[in-house]
């Protein structure tokens, strides 16, 4: 009796798992649904239209549209702006966000106004931002009667090869906050007491950080690095409001080229740039994929 009373209650338990993961899978659908009609679908269709002359011959070229992008004088150009703007801006985000952590972990005064001021940028409209560096860096702007105080003359920021240094201070003054604060509580999740067994061992505030914080702050690293990088392709929304469709060459991007190849209805050059720069990407994320588990596999073990 105990035996089959014991059978019927797994019997019981089993047919409320399976009608649990039914449940489950009706209201996953609605979701799977978007994610496979919105993101997976669209992928295919972009492969589908590098691989093509033109949307309406549907004639399969292979990889002719890839070359005519790859020997693009515009193409080049503006895939030479987003590596140099990326290769500046995302080191520079990340250091000078984990710099800024340090500090403000530390016992200083005013801690909590410094923290509010970094992160006060993220509550304020793209357009109000805009708006402000516009009048900043105009021709008669703020920053060009401050130099001529100086005595140096007026700069054409944003027609100049000065343009890529007011775009980096843009996206510095945006995302340092955001980057700080996931670097704050990193730092506040390191153990006290390897800490505390560091100093006794007599360690100085440099093998302190580069031995033990380093370790355990890769996956911070690694994550607002990618953040940063990700951000830093989609800047063109600043650029394009502050310059328009085509601005001067230093600050040309991808997302420039792309989008007047959306406005020509040039399909195809547009979505093989969009999946060479994609190539490219995933390429340095997997490099810092690699790199964080190396750094931090000992801190895993």
């Amino acid at each position: 009796m105990k035996i089959n009373i014991r059978s019927l209650l797994i019997k019981k338990d089993l047919k409320y798992k399976e009608r649990g993961k039914r449940i489950s899978l009706y209201f996953l659908a609605p979701s799977v649904f978007g994610v496979l009609l919105f993101f997976v679908a669209p992928f295919f269709v972009v492969i589908y239209y590098s691989l093509i002359d033109n949307p309406i011959n549907h004639e399969l070229v292979g990889l002719e549209n890839f070359g005519s992008v790859a020997s693009n004088v515009a193409f080049r150009q503006a895939a030479r702006n987003t590596l140099q703007f990326s290769g500046i801006a995302v080191p520079l985000a990340v250091i000078l966000a984990l710099l800024l952590a340090m500090l403000l972990n530390s016992r200083i005064p005013f801690r909590s106004q410094f923290r509010t001021f970094f992160l006060s940028p993220m509550m304020v409209p793209i357009a109000s931002i805009v708006l402000i560096w516009q009048i900043l860096f105009h021709y008669n702007g703020t920053v060009n009667e401050m130099l001529a105080v100086f005595g140096i003359g007026k700069i054409d920021w944003f027609k100049s090869i000065y343009g890529q240094i007011v775009i980096v201070i843009l996206f510095l003054w945006k995302t340092l906050g955001y980057n700080m604060i996931l670097f704050m509580a990193a730092l506040s999740s390191i153990p006290k007491e390897i800490l505390e067994v560091a100093v006794m061992e007599s360690a100085n505030p440099f093998q302190i950080f580069w031995y033990i914080k380093l370790r355990y702050l890769s996956a911070t690293i690694l994550f607002v690095t990618i953040m940063s990088l990700i951000n830093s392709f989609k800047v063109f929304r600043e650029i394009y409001l502050l310059t328009g469709d085509y601005p001067y060459d230093t600050v040309y991007m991808l997302q420039h080229y792309m989008n007047n190849m959306f406005t020509r209805l040039d399909y195809q050059k547009l979505s093989a740039a969009a999946i060479m720069m994609s190539l490219v990407m995933i390429a340095i994320i997997g490099i810092m994929f690699l790199t964080e588990k190396h750094f931090g596999r000992d801190v895993e073990g």
